[in-house]
């Protein structure tokens, strides 16, 4: 994502995780691929989907995308194990993830997702490296936003 907060991908955004840069000041961003079932691929075509309190884990050289809720279409098919919370795995490349590891576990860093899209066909996952905001930042970063909505308005009046 670019730092205006608008994806590259921006026509073919599933989710985004709007939450995320309120909550963590985000470093670094990398594209990962992730594990679905076919229910899944295409509820997330019909945008049934809750990403605001997904987070990400490693756990044994894999990460894994957790909180992620994907609600089964209606007309999905009954004899197929429906489970709208289920555990994702993100598909990274050996020395991404070694990278990643490394940060999360000398530095302190936390994995968040911070948007979900469509590329040639499949679904990306984009993943940031973030710290957590104290609650000073937090307000910080809203009395910025607010000065800024301000600012537009008074400039538009003239």
């Amino acid at each position: 994502m670019s730092p205006e907060g608008k994806s590259k991908n921006s026509g073919s955004t599933i989710a985004l995780n709007k939450r995320a840069r309120f909550e963590y000041h985000l470093e670094e961003r990398i594209e990962a691929g992730i594990s679905l079932l076919g229910w899944e691929v295409k509820a997330l075509r019909a945008g049934n989907i809750q990403f605001g309190e997904s987070h990400v884990l490693v756990r044994g050289g894999e990460a894994f995308l957790f909180g992620c809720v994907i609600n089964p279409l209606t007309s999905a098919s009954t004899h197929v194990d429906r489970d709208s919370m289920r555990t994702r795995r993100l598909l990274l490349h050996k020395q991404e993830l070694a990278r990643l590891i490394g940060q999360v576990e000398r530095k302190g860093y936390t994995l968040i997702p911070t948007a979900m899209y469509w590329s040639r066909g499949k679904v990306k996952v984009e993943i940031a490296l973030a710290k957590g905001k104290k609650q000073h930042d937090k307000r910080r970063t809203e009395k910025e936003r607010d000065w800024q909505r301000e600012k537009g308005r008074i400039l538009k009046q003239r």
